[in-house]
């Protein structure tokens, strides 16, 4: 694979059953390089396999988030066709006559559509713009009160003043939307109860709520909008995504003890009558929020379906909603990317390490049914290769260490060069899906080395806590820059000792956002990597706590606060030892990257470049963190560009081809 190559991609996501179980809607998404952007549009599938897939909307306004009416007949979903591609949100017949009907248009964002029941009503959020915007020029608005942490959001820009609220529009599109649940809190995704009388929504809209573990309660909301929301739970978790029982007695929830990060997202169920809530999945003991892939639990009788990660996987089960244990029911050397059941049928989207996302549906009995083939003609041109798992004692003794080595088609040389890849989080995990990146490093001649260091997610609570500070007093761990340095140098050592065809004097190591971190941290305390990128790295966990989106809130990832214990925040931090930096760098940084902002770059290549050390730096503009896997195409393009003919310089890989 070429980095030219990311512009075959198409990416299959975001199914939904149809209520009889007959059908399933999905998005496709692919780019559009002229443009310099991308296409999704909705299609619809078969359930049976017994037609081929077909396109439900043009794709070419973005169109996504499709969602059926109750009786099947109709479907919902977002675009961007308003004035000035203003954000829209239409319904349309799924058969028979009819044309798509504009029930909606805002100057933000439309999301998390949710029918009403009674298929009168759709109720969605969308960020509310406060009186600061009735002035149309920028220059001549009121500044903005800020008065609290978190007013900025990487990818969002400032939402201080633009509140994510929730609002309810009748299908008929008879009038506008009605505010429901508004600012100055942030509002989740909204759930109806079956008699269409109330709405569960989540949010803490408790006074100086920026000061506290952030506890979003599950409240019920009235969707006529005329009295204020009414908190069912009493600060238990950060409660999101709400999804009401068919009998109307139970909410079921994802739920987090965000007072000690990493706490593993747990399915909740919540009394309506009384409030009191039950987690269903603590013995489980993982995460059960993936990224990608969560969502809210569904309702299968008296059963949820959710789904988890493990161990580089994604798995999907269900367990019933009184208690029990949790059965797998999608599982295997997968990661499943989306899931939704309805009418009897399970449909789910799934990855593997050799395979783009396809859609499948479940059969009763168990057998896929794979219903898409959008990757197969680009994994004909651009043959995949696969990894090999292994697994490596971590140096402290307290489990194994899953890792993977990709190796080339064609080595770059006698003996292959290595490059080692850190995740970002550190709270994710890599595992068994395909991934654009591993595939261009193995076809310029690297073999790539990755594996799921303590700090990872797919594991154990325990195991994601484990880098928290040692002066934290609950949960005290090595803190960053300790055994989960340790755990990924023990798996390259391992990689190397066991496959003597591995160069190892052409090393390089690479990562972004934690993994840039890590990357950071590990020049400064070994030189045996030949050559190293740090993209949108952290290497100031001090100032990155007054600078970031999320600003007052690493003291509760870390264990302590900076203000309190800033020697503990240099101690950690890789700008600390950058005197020690003898590796070349490559520093990659997005200009708008406001959850790693751009000084994080800025603080590493000013020192290193006062010290006479080897380091090139690369800023994007008009991009945030999220570069590598949603920023503009040709952006993403010249940045794969970049780190191959980066480390094709140093370690002798071959450089990216240029496109005839």
């Amino acid at each position: 694979m070429q980095p030219a190559d990311i512009a075959r991609i198409a990416q299959i996501s975001d199914p939904r059953v149809s209520p009889d179980g007959r059908q399933v809607a999905f998005v496709v998404t692919h780019v559009d390089m002229a443009e310099n952007t991308y296409r999704s549009g909705v299609w619809l599938a078969a359930a049976d396999g017994s037609s081929p897939p077909q396109p439900f909307s043009a794709g070419e306004h973005g169109d996504g988030q499709p969602r059926w009416s109750p009786d099947g007949r109709r479907l919902a979903f977002t675009s961007r066709r308003g004035t000035d591609e203003h954000p829209t949100l239409h319904v349309a017949p799924v058969d028979g006559p009819g044309e798509v009907r504009t029930i909606c248009e805002r100057p933000e964002a439309i999301e998390d559509p949710a029918w009403s029941p009674d298929g009168a009503r759709i109720a969605f959020t969308s960020r509310e713009r406060t009186a600061r915007f009735d002035e149309p020029e920028e220059k001549a608005r009121p500044p903005r009160r800020i008065d609290r942490l978190v007013t900025r959001l990487d990818g969002e820009g400032w939402i201080v003043d633009r509140p994510r609220s929730v609002f309810v529009v009748a299908v008929d599109g008879s009038g506008p939307p009605t505010l429901v649940a508004g600012g100055p809190y942030d509002h989740g995704a909204p759930s109806w109860s079956p008699d269409s009388a109330t709405i569960a929504v989540t949010a803490d809209r408790t006074p100086d709520w920026d000061l506290t573990p952030i506890l979003a309660d599950v409240l019920l909301v009235d969707p006529t909008g005329s009295s204020e929301p009414r908190a069912l739970t009493r600060r238990t978790f950060a409660h999101r995504l709400p999804s009401w029982s068919p009998d109307g007695t139970r909410i079921a929830v994802l739920a987090e003890d965000s007072r000690i990060i990493h706490s593993h997202t747990q399915v909740a169920v919540v009394d309506v009558a009384s409030g009191e809530e039950t987690v269903l999945t603590a013995a489980l003991d993982r995460q059960c929020a993936p990224m990608p892939g969560a969502r809210q639990p569904v309702w299968d009788g008296d059963d949820l379906v959710l789904s988890w990660e493990d161990a580089g996987n994604v798995h999907v089960g269900r367990v019933p909603a009184t208690g029990g244990d949790v059965a797998t029911v999608v599982g295997g050397e997968l990661w499943v990317t989306g899931h939704d059941l309805a009418g009897g049928t399970l449909a789910f989207t799934a990855a593997t390490a050799t395979a783009l996302p396809e859609l499948f549906v479940l059969d009763r009995d168990g057998t896929r049914r794979r219903l898409t083939t959008a990757g197969d003609a680009f994994h004909a041109a651009v043959p995949p290769r696969a990894p090999e798992h292994f697994t490596v004692g971590s140096p402290a003794g307290d489990g194994e260490i899953d890792a993977w080595l990709m190796r080339p088609a064609e080595p770059a040389g006698e003996h292959t060069p290595v490059l080692l890849s850190i995740h970002g989080g550190p709270m994710t995990q890599y595992g068994n899906s395909w991934f654009d990146e591993f595939q261009m490093w193995t076809g310029a001649g690297y073999a790539v080395v990755y594996c799921n260091p303590h700090g990872s997610t797919g594991g154990t609570e325990a195991w994601a806590r484990a880098i928290r500070a040692p002066e934290a007093e609950e949960w005290p761990g090595t803190g960053w820059g300790g055994v989960d340095a340790d755990d990924v140098l023990a798996v390259l050592d391992a990689a190397l000792a066991a496959n003597p065809d591995l160069d190892p004097d052409r090393v390089g190591v690479l990562g972004g956002s934690y993994g840039g971190y890590l990357t950071s941290w590990l020049i400064g305390h070994t030189d045996r990597f030949v050559a190293a990128c740090s993209e949108r790295a952290v290497n100031n966990l001090e100032s990155l706590e007054w600078a970031s989106d999320v600003a007052g809130m690493f003291r509760f990832e870390i264990g302590v606060d900076h203000v309190r214990h800033p020697e503990v925040y240099r101690r950690m931090s890789p700008i600390t030892y950058v005197r020690d930096v003898t590796t070349p760098v490559l520093i990659l940084h997005s200009d708008d990257d406001l959850r790693c902002p751009a000084d994080q770059a800025d603080q590493l290549f000013v020192a290193l470049r006062l010290l006479g050390k080897p380091v090139e730096y690369h800023r994007f503009a008009g991009e945030s963190h999220a570069l590598s896997r949603s920023g503009s195409p040709r952006h993403r393009v010249r940045r794969a560009e970049l780190i191959l003919e980066w480390f094709a310089r140093h370690l002798g890989g071959r450089a990216p081809e240029t496109p005839a």
